[in-house]
């Protein structure tokens, strides 16, 4: 059995922010009111951010986390098109929502590995070896670019198969063999 110290040294700390119902968001860490802005730049710094509602208790970090997003979308530099957006729209209530939340997280995360590996690979990288390195198109990039890529066709694969299943099981309970 682990002790309590190793448990709470493994878990992240957590900055919490209370929102009240005027809308003012308050960082119990600072004993300070925040703007909207800061949360985001507490997100950029990888903190741990938790938003609850300071009368009620309830999580809203994944609405905050989205109205940061819609900021940034309505900003001038939209990261999604409208097409990848009423696609995403799409899978709501569909069959794969589920499995379409965890592809994109794991494509999300597997794309930042490989940013953090860039950034981390190229501290010590001048201009001139920057320019040399990305007109070879060098094996270290081939390769991780073939690790995403094989990670993204692996769990595309699985989603293939998960609708399958379903088909046949839905096929299965009409009494419809394939």
């Amino acid at each position: 059995m682990p002790d309590s110290q190793s448990t709470a040294a493994a878990k992240p700390a957590q900055r919490v922010i209370k929102k009240y119902p005027n809308r003012r968001l308050y960082d119990t860490d600072t004993s300070t009111y925040i703007t909207l802005a800061e949360v985001r730049q507490l997100v950029m710094d990888h903190q741990h951010v938790v938003v609850r509602d300071a009368k009620t208790g309830d999580d809203l970090t994944r609405s905050i986390l989205l109205q940061i997003i819609l900021e940034e979308e309505a900003g001038g530099a939209p990261m999604f098109t409208e097409a990848v957006l009423a696609n995403i729209i799409r899978f709501y209530g569909h069959a794969m929502q589920g499995f379409m939340g965890a592809y994109l997280e794991k494509n999300v995360q597997a794309f930042t590995d490989i940013q953090a590996k860039l950034a981390e690979q190229s501290q010590s990288v001048t201009p001139e070896m920057w320019a040399q390195f990305m007109s070879l198109q060098s094996p270290m990039m081939k390769g991780m670019m073939g690790n995403y890529v094989e990670q993204s066709q692996s769990m595309l694969t699985q989603m293939q198969e998960q609708m399958q299943k379903q088909t046949e099981q839905m096929l299965g309970a009409f009494g419809i063999k394939r």
